[in-house]
């Protein structure tokens, strides 16, 4: 599901009128040409209002639903914020550009909250991903989603989680899915979906965070690490973006290269942007014209679904 359109309004034009003949083949005098009209503002695509949706009892199982433009059933993609694991918000991490983008293209958008570390380990983090899934799946007719055509997109810790519920099936289990259900799954700049390597190329000081999160043993990491689970049933398709950071890259292609040995699609790409700052331009910036993400994935996501027969 890579497709994407931008709309933009047409410029009018003023119409000249022409004075009419006068009775008895006298010519009136001609009326004053109307000067021209002043062009019109291209009209600017509208940021759809949020539906905020529950799908449990806690004040951050919540999520945010952006309807499509487009009427009818549509594809759906769920976006998972990153944070580290223990911050960001639905609210101020998906960005504006993505809702505009991808809303006018004729997908419907969610954005999800999750509850967050140390209140939670990160395995309820992925519960709540599953959870936020089954709810918007369940309202499908409603919401008018496609459940055919279902992205799960996530940045920095958002992307783990949605690797992990995409390639470790106990997450959706509870609600009758399975990670085949998923269509595709679109990862921004993730740099833990093998724990274990990723503890050792972190050095010890972000080593030393990254056990906090996700404990010291090595049997709990490699149940974390989307690449431990991705010779089971996973998402149908991923697309995996990097900046020009090592450790991501080196994490992208750990994980793809697990999917394809399993039989699984997986695409790496990278994109211009050097640590940090280019690790959260990704995300800022991805449904903007000036972002080089964008095609990328607009291109991607056009070619998994275009063929696609929209059903409930």
């Amino acid at each position: 599901m890579k497709a994407i359109l931008s709309l933009s309004a047409a410029l009018s034009a003023a119409s000249l009128v022409a004075a009419p003949l006068a009775a008895q083949a006298q010519v009136a005098a001609p009326a004053p040409t109307p000067a021209p009209a002043a062009p019109t503002a291209a009209a600017q695509p509208v940021t759809p209002t949020a539906q905020e949706l529950s799908f449990g009892s806690h004040p951050l199982q919540r999520l945010d639903f952006y309807r499509s433009a487009v009427p009818g059933p549509r594809p759906l993609i769920l976006f998972v914020h990153g944070g580290a694991w223990v911050g960001g918000d639905k609210s101020d991490s998906t960005g504006s550009a993505k809702i505009r983008h991808y809303t006018q293209a004729g997908y419907q958008l969610a954005s999800v909250n999750y509850r967050l570390l140390p209140e939670v380990e990160i395995e309820q983090q992925a519960e709540d991903v599953a959870a936020s899934l089954a709810a918007l799946l369940d309202r499908s007719r409603e919401l008018g989603i496609d459940t055919s055509r279902v992205v799960l997109m996530g940045h920095s810790a958002g992307a783990h989680l949605a690797a992990l519920v995409a390639t470790d099936p106990r997450y959706l289990k509870r609600y009758g899915l399975v990670p085949g259900d998923i269509g595709g799954v679109v990862l921004l700049d993730g740099a833990a979906y093998d724990v274990p390597s990723q503890i050792v190329d972190a050095g010890p000081l972000l080593g030393f965070a990254y056990q906090v999160a996700f404990g010291s043993g090595s049997p709990r990491q490699l149940s974390l690490s989307p690449a431990a689970h991705a010779d089971g049933d996973n998402a149908r398709d991923f697309l995996l973006l990097h900046v020009e950071r090592p450790d991501a890259e080196r994490q992208a292609y750990r994980l793809a290269q697990a999917l394809e040995s399993a039989g699984t699609r997986a695409t790496v790409a990278g994109v211009p942007g050097r640590g940090m700052e280019g690790h959260n331009r990704i995300n800022a910036m991805l449904g903007r014209s000036d972002s080089q993400a964008t095609p990328i994935v607009d291109d991607w996501l056009a070619g998994l679904f275009g063929s696609v027969t929209p059903s409930y």
